[in-house]
């Protein structure tokens, strides 16, 4: 028998009374209910943010009188058995929304496999969007009562914030976390031992040790190779996300896909399906129909039964998100894996074969659409692209019967929308519909949006623009008290933002195709714009660039100096670090999502999503989810049809004529006590028109729906000659 458990001698110190906390502490379920969040931080205020919102931490850092005295307050006391009995209740719950859905069916698990998790930034496991993808997945899947268990790994030092030198360029500082003080367990067999696990078939040997985070309902399981059982040259492995050259990306995959199966196995978790989140995971596949062989099935059966029970979602157009690794390297780490298969060499190395280009070597979203049935993409524009992208691998069809369909993303409400603007909704629309946080996937829900008073609603969203930029205010204080910067990095870095000026958010990775300086392609233009005496315009920045993305990098240089150039008076800032908490302040805060990727690169993009159901409308090119989500009347979408060189002029002017004719305009039309009731009008527009249908729960029921059925009958798509 295996398990996970904490060490109940560390936390002693809280008082019998409230030890409920440390169980609390321990399952991610705080990270999505405010109310639970506040048992931690009303416990002591500082030691919560000195913790960084770290409740494993605070609990054991806050001095013993604050626990001890919070177990006597009556008030405390009263909200903590509140909330804790809810927990219970949440956790030990016979009833869900996917038990009522598939009463009839026999029971189903899946087992969710990705490469990174963006859960909270106590836990640093993730790059970007795909990783809090993942993540919103794994809660909306708790909340759903959808069976899933989940797969990843322990990025012990992985996690990189970026410092802005004096030189305006970008600096990573690498973080180890800090495994023993976060809410994460290590998974222990019955002898004691935290289990210790080796990589089947692969030489030389590879081991990895479990970790398991509770999200929710839904277990989390990590693979950690920083351990004494593996090679010094292995133990690296799960250091870092992305991490290395080619070997060290395929042991990383081999890890991944093929221990991460071995993992699940040795637990005793039995599922019937898999998803991949991309492609990176595609050797649980392969690891399934090993299984299947070595147990005595046919190869053809095994091949039937693992691609029939598959579901896998493709991310993005852009060629460097799909990993392909040379056939000798394959061969490196799979020429006994071959025989174990029955297949020859030839034969395994096809899985992975581009058909324009079978000599590049074994592509890993190749392996994955050529072993699973189910295949998606994550908007219906990235469908259609994706359907022409792969249209190769079944050329008897045509394009529009190419067998991937489209899941558009969604975001995980209780996350990401604001606390105070949910109790704003809990208000007028729980007047109505008490249990809308339970239906909140139902577009008539958020028609009563409308019931707010437009002055309510502007109070609060000024009130969290000013959260942010004080939020802003005090990180550059911190930054100007530990390093000294040079002045003008001070102002590069917002202390001079407005809160009474119109502010564009721009928070995305730092990759050339998103185009992050396009908006500075006639920088006198610009100026104009953000200078205006009347009518000022302020545009913030933020994110990272990959370490190995010089490009990126550069980008990034570009758009730092601009913040710092006197030709835009300080209306231009760059927060650095942006991360998962930097970003819940932005998409509260700014008064404008831009979005202006080069299309159609853009698969789907959630960040503008997070932006909308909080009130900040967008102003997006129609590329990825903007396709599908923008009416006309939550936001603005601009794209002409500009190829070449003139593309980035025509839609940076583009930009330019929306930002002077209409959208600036209409956020400076105030009435007589401040209000400006048309901007309020398109605000709630964007909240009615993105809630619902760009929500993570009307996302996972889709997948559900859409595929549970197929996979509990194993149906068949056209079948891929391998």
């Amino acid at each position: 028998m295996n398990g996970d458990q904490v060490d109940s001698g560390r936390f002693e110190r809280v008082p019998g009374r409230i030890e409920g906390l440390v169980d609390l502490a321990y399952n991610l379920w705080w990270s999505w209910h405010p109310a639970a969040r506040g048992l931690f931080k009303q416990v002591n205020g500082c030691a919560w943010k000195e913790s960084r919102h770290n409740p494993v931490r605070m609990l054991l850092d806050v001095p013993e009188g604050y626990l001890k005295r919070a177990a006597r307050d009556r008030e405390y006391l009263r909200r903590y058995d509140i909330i804790m009995e809810r927990y219970q209740e949440y956790m030990g719950k016979k009833s869900s929304w996917f038990i009522e859905e598939y009463s009839a069916c026999r029971p189903v698990t899946i087992a969710y496999f990705s490469a990174e998790y963006g859960l909270h930034h106590s836990l640093p496991f993730y790059a970007g969007g795909l990783g809090f993808l993942a993540g919103d997945h794994l809660k909306e899947c708790s909340d759903l009562g959808v069976p899933l268990v989940a797969i990843g790994f322990m990025y012990s030092s992985g996690y990189l914030h970026q410092h802005i030198g004096p030189d305006g360029l970008q600096r990573d500082i690498e973080e180890s976390l800090d495994r023993e003080n976060a809410p994460i367990t290590r998974v222990f067999d019955p002898s004691g031992g935290q289990v210790v696990l080796r990589v089947p078939h692969i030489d030389p040997p590879i081991h990895v040790a479990l970790w398991k985070v509770q999200v929710g309902r839904v277990p989390l399981y990590l693979l950690d190779t920083d351990i004494k059982e593996n090679r010094p040259e292995h133990r690296g492995i799960s250091h870092r996300l992305y991490y290395g050259g080619r070997e060290e990306r395929l042991l990383q995959e081999i890890v991944l896909g093929i221990g991460g199966r071995k993992a699940l196995s040795h637990l005793g978790i039995h599922y019937a399906a898999v998803h991949l989140n991309e492609g990176h995971p595609a050797f649980a596949l392969v690891e399934r129909v090993r299984e299947r062989v070595g147990k005595g099935m046919s190869y053809e059966d095994a091949l039937d039964q693992v691609r029939g029970t598959t579901v896998f979602t493709t991310h993005t157009p852009v060629p460097a998100g799909h990993d392909v690794f040379p056939s000798d390297l394959i061969d490196r780490y799979f020429s006994g894996y071959y025989r174990c298969l029955g297949l020859s060499r030839e034969e395994f190395l096809a899985f992975g074969a581009h058909p324009e280009d079978p000599r590049a070597g074994f592509n890993m979203t190749v392996c994955a659409l050529r072993l699973s049935a189910h295949h998606n993409a994550v908007s219906r524009r990235h469908g259609e692209v994706t359907r022409e992208m792969w249209h190769s691998l079944w050329p008897r069809l045509p394009v529009d019967r190419v067998p991937i369909d489209s899941v558009t993303n969604g975001v995980h409400l209780p996350t990401w929308l604001n606390p105070r603007m949910a109790a704003l909704f809990d208000e007028y629309i729980g007047a109505v519909c008490p249990y809308w946080p339970l239906e909140h996937d139902k577009p008539v829900v958020w028609e009563l949006i409308d019931e707010i008073p437009d002055d309510t609603l502007w109070r609060l969203h000024l009130w969290l623009k000013t959260k942010l930029f004080n939020r802003v205010r005090e990180r550059k204080r911190a930054k100007w008290a530990e390093r000294r910067d040079v002045p003008e990095n001070i102002v590069a870095e917002g202390v001079f933002l407005d809160p009474m000026v119109f502010t564009i958010g721009f928070a995305r990775r730092f990759s050339t195709y998103k185009r992050a300086d396009l908006i500075f392609t006639d920088p006198a233009r610009l100026a104009g714009i953000v200078n205006n005496p009347w009518r000022p315009v302020q545009i913030v920045f933020a994110g990272k660039a990959h370490p190995a993305d010089r490009a990126g990098q550069e980008m990034l240089g570009r758009v730092y100096q601009s913040a710092r150039s006197p030709e835009f008076g300080g209306r231009i800032a760059f927060v650095e670090d942006y991360g998962e908490q930097v970003a819940q302040y932005l998409v509260h805060g700014v008064d404008l999502w831009l979005n202006n990727p080069l299309p159609p690169m853009e698969a789907s993009g959630t960040s503008g999503m997070k932006a909308a159901i909080n009130g900040v409308p967008n102003l997006s090119i129609l590329d990825g989810w903007w396709i599908e989500g923008y009416n006309g009347r939550n936001g603005w979408g601009f794209d002409r049809e500009y190829v070449g060189e003139g593309r980035d002029a025509a839609d940076a002017a583009a930009i330019y004529d929306l930002l002077e004719r209409e959208i600036v305009p209409l956020y400076y039309a105030r009435d007589l006590h401040g209000v400006p009731h048309g901007w309020v009008k398109t605000m709630k527009e964007a909240i009615k028109s993105t809630a619902p249908h760009f929500s993570a729960r009307r996302m996972v029921k889709e997948y559900v729906n859409r595929y549970y059925p197929k996979i509990l009958a194993c149906a068949s798509i056209p079948a891929l000659k391998i």
